[in-house]
């Protein structure tokens, strides 16, 4: 399934954007790589729009995580999604309004797992930390030991390298993989080759910053590790990917060339660039937020299972 993209951004997107380059994006001169004030940024709690959306909080087999709920949403059909933030910040909380809405719009129920940080908990400990909460979301919903009918995977940013990791690892583990996954704006090479890294002025965060992620998610791990980098692995036996990005991103090309790989692998594969968008455009407030979240939630929609 493919769904046309807009071709020119609308006014609210170009507007943001002018707004984003006027100041200096995060590791930039004049806005130096701050780790305590990056987690306090992407740890605060930030409740659903909606206060019928309902949260709370489980232990996902051993992983601290939030279950995220619309009304009328299939208990049944269970989206893990695991957040952004650089591998070393981020939390559950942070994540609500868009696990929110993706539960709105897709009628499943999201699990976000409190996967461990770097560089306190450095490379693997994050992938291990998903995988062990995808099995346990396997048999624990929302109403308790209950089996799914449905797992998918997604996330954004590190969350979207952590979920094509995730993937490889429960392949590798000869564990049930989830039915589809959904890499947003997606870090999928952490030798740090992709084109854009190098061409594209990101207006969220400098390709400067990368480096120091880098070095604190994998301490003495080569990078090139297929769990680490998705990209050099054999991707072969992974689920249906659909690959969202934003035309101005440093990691654009990230998922450009990943789909490319997964597709030489037979891997089904739909990659979206938008036009006009930065990293992370779906929990922008913009138009095309809202039109991605749509295809997120039509690929769900699809690959559910009767």
């Amino acid at each position: 399934m493919n769904w046309e993209l807009p071709k020119v951004p609308s006014p609210e997107s170009q507007e943001y954007l002018r707004q984003l380059r006027q100041n200096p994006a995060f590791g930039d001169p004049g806005n130096d790589f701050d780790l305590d004030g990056l987690r306090a940024g992407m740890g605060q709690r930030q409740e659903p729009a909606d206060p019928a959306v309902g949260c709370w909080t489980v232990d996902a087999g051993g992983v601290p995580a939030e279950w995220v709920m619309a009304p009328g949403a299939d208990p049944d059909l269970r989206l893990l999604y695991l957040h952004g933030g650089g591998f070393v910040s981020g939390s559950p909380g942070n994540y609500l309004p868009l696990a929110a809405d993706l539960s709105n719009a897709a009628g499943c129920a999201v699990l976000l797992p409190d996967y461990r940080l770097a560089p306190e908990h450095p490379f693997p400990a994050a992938i291990l930390d998903c995988a062990a909460a995808h099995e346990w979301l396997r048999h624990h919903g929302p109403q308790g030991a209950v089996p799914a009918r449905t797992t998918l995977i997604a996330g954004d940013s590190a969350g979207g390298g952590l979920t094509l990791g995730t993937l490889l690892a429960l392949r590798d583990g000869g564990r049930s993989l989830p039915r589809a996954a959904m890499p947003l704006s997606a870090c999928t090479d952490l030798t740090l080759a992709s084109p854009s890294l190098r061409t594209e002025p990101d207006p969220i965060c400098s390709a400067r910053a990368m480096p120091h992620f880098v070095s604190m998610y994998l301490g003495s791990t080569d990078p090139s590790h297929p769990w680490a980098s998705p990209l050099l692995a054999d991707l072969r036996g992974l689920p249906p990917l659909l690959l969202q990005a934003g035309q101005h991103e440093m990691l654009r090309d990230d998922s450009v060339r990943l789909a490319a790989k997964a597709r030489g692998d037979g891997v089904g594969t739909q990659l979206e660039i938008w036009p006009g968008q930065v990293h992370v455009f779906q929990i922008r407030g913009l138009p095309e937020s809202r039109a991605a979240i749509a295809h997120l939630a039509a690929f769900i929609r699809l690959h559910a299972a009767p």
